[in-house]
């Protein structure tokens, strides 16, 4: 059961690092939210549910939900949830080689502390 956990919550880690890139490229790409106006996030919501890397993204998105679903029937979530930080690491390395963003010293920092408390985690068992 172990093993088929780690798989999964792999899978459902890339699948959400890469859903939140799509999300953030394609966001970038429709450009700031800058009103409020109902009509103006009506319009919004219509380029937002058409453009195709949201899309994607959004599927990316469900495919991690419906993955986590799996493995919270499986583990405990004292464990499981710990494990699913990992995809900060992720993100902030395919925002950085696909992206293209600067990411600071500091926000590795940051990174290898999540590393080492997820590290923490999995050597506390199963």
């Amino acid at each position: 059961m172990m093993t088929k956990t780690l798989l999964t919550l792999i899978i459902a880690i890339i699948s959400v690092s890469i859903g939140d890139v799509l999300l953030s490229r394609g966001m970038k790409q429709i450009g700031a939210v800058s009103s409020c106006h109902p009509r103006e996030l009506l319009k919004l919501g219509m380029q937002i549910f058409s453009h195709p890397t949201i899309i994607v993204g959004i599927l990316c998105l469900a495919v991690f939900f419906f993955l986590w679903l799996a493995v919270l029937s499986w583990s405990d979530l004292s464990f499981a949830l710990p494990l699913t930080a990992l995809s900060y690491v992720v993100t902030a390395i395919l925002a950085q080689y696909l992206l293209q963003e600067d990411i600071t010293p500091i926000r590795w920092a940051g990174t290898v502390l999540i590393c080492m408390g997820v590290a923490l985690v999995t050597k506390s068992g199963y």
